[in-house]
């Protein structure tokens, strides 16, 4: 199944291999017809009871989505009329695909590459417009493009090295130490950039981890739920009233927040409200935005808490303007609202964006944001970069070099799936014409 499953007005399911084709074609008792043509049959089951009356759409391997031959299969969106036709196909031949399974297979037959077939699931799960926009163009090969560059120079500079080492009859002049260091040092340059990315690529994906904190009636509920723009938490003057945390996902100016309300911070006045300080303290040392909300009327000795976690990023809020300010806030610099009257919300929350850093100027031309994997791929590769550098400036030999840049060259090309040791082989011969 390509759709959810549920009810709708139609679903589509594919079937993909080398008896695609066949398959469909059996169940529906007639051939399918042109490529790319879509045409009505009716799907029957054994016994030549119509099940449905389908539009089917084939495809020839190498043009469609996995390479190999598809066919895709549209029918009325019941519950059980797509049960009983995906058994039908699977009768005629057919077997389940494995999760996953269509990429993967696009991938083998050269139609994605790694960040590609990422980018699929990153556009599926998009929350944000910009989330959206970072799937799109990895999906359409930024990240590829600018890791092989990498690998490319990195590729140039192995081959210089070890043609050096192993043909040195051909009086080949290599770059010198100094310029080798140079390009190395180039290539290592635009490896730290792409990892600077992924902080934004884990806030694209997961959320922007944001956690409410302060003193009991602070309004830190009534903050959660101006933002959300619904009464998600319990809000009430008796001090104590949030015990637990709650978290709730929204977006905030095209920036996916992960929002958490906690306790107030105060001496705890039972057990179960200890555990429910315990827990703020925790999930405001897990933030990577930190709101710290004081009341406004109250002095700043009082309404702020005595410390809250070494975070990056922290934001100062301070609730029931409406009401007026103390004098002891007068010099602090903190973003003025009341969740009462919904006044400076709006401002606090452009300040939330602009502090997530992933606004246009932040973002650039051409967005990347890398994940998890592509981070320890270029961490390996940088650390084999530096230590290839310092191996250059050590003078060990140059073998120690060149076998370092080899592990670079494993780490870029993991990222894309791309990983061949006979590429040295062929680029020394394409470079100096050696053995014509």
């Amino acid at each position: 199944m390509a759709t959810p499953g549920g009810t709708g007005a139609v679903a589509l399911i594919r079937v993909s291999g080398p008896q695609a084709w066949q398959v469909v074609e059996l169940a529906c008792g007639r051939p399918l017809g042109e490529a790319r043509r879509a045409v009505l049959r009716s799907l029957r089951d054994a016994d030549g009871r119509v099940l449905d009356q389908v539009l089917v759409t084939p495809f020839r391997g190498p043009a469609s989505f996995t390479g190999e031959d598809t066919v895709e299969v549209a029918t009325h969106g019941g519950r059980w009329v797509t049960k009983r036709v995906l058994e039908r196909l699977l009768d005629s031949g057919a077997r389940s695909a494995r999760p996953g399974e269509f990429t993967e297979r696009a991938f083998f037959h050269g139609k994605l590459d790694l960040t590609q077939a990422e980018a699929v699931m990153d556009l599926i799960s998009a929350q944000s417009d910009l989330a959206l926009r970072a799937a799109h163009e990895q999906l359409e090969g930024r990240l590829g493009q600018r890791t092989e560059g990498l690998r490319a120079d990195v590729l140039g500079i192995v081959a210089q090295i070890e043609a050096w080492i192993d043909f040195p009859e051909e009086d080949i002049d290599p770059d010198t130490g100094e310029a080798l260091d140079a390009r190395m040092e180039e290539v290592e340059r635009g490896i730290r950039a792409l990892l600077a990315t992924a902080d934004q690529g884990r806030i694209l994906r997961e959320g922007l981890r944001t956690v409410i904190c302060g003193r009991p009636n602070a309004g830190k509920s009534s903050l959660l739920n101006r933002l959300l723009g619904a009464d998600r938490a319990i809000v009430s003057q008796t001090a104590g009233t949030t015990r637990d945390t709650i978290e709730e996902s929204l977006v905030v100016d095209g920036v996916p927040l992960r929002l958490v309300d906690t306790a107030g911070l105060r001496d705890a006045g039972d057990a179960i409200e200890e555990e429910g300080i315990r827990r703020s303290r925790r999930e405001a040392e897990r933030a990577d935005l930190l709101i710290v909300v004081a009341d406004a009327t109250l002095s700043p000795e009082v309404a702020w808490p005595d410390e809250w976690p070494p975070v990056s990023r922290v934001l100062r809020v301070l609730n029931k303007t409406d009401l007026g300010e103390h004098a002891g806030w007068r010099d602090v610099e903190a973003e003025r609202i009341s969740c009462e009257e919904g006044a400076g919300v709006e401002a606090l929350r452009t300040r939330i964006r602009e502090m997530a850093e992933l606004g246009e100027a932040d973002w650039g031309e051409h967005s990347v944001a890398i994940n998890a994997r592509h981070r320890e791929c270029l961490r390996k590769a940088a650390g084999a970069i530096g230590r290839a550098r310092a191996s250059l400036a050590g003078g060990l030999a140059a073998e120690m070099t060149a076998l370092e840049l080899r592990e670079a060259l494993d780490g870029l090309g993991e990222i894309a799936g791309q990983v061949d040791t006979e590429e040295i082989l062929g680029e020394i011969f394409s470079r100096f014409c050696i053995g014509k």
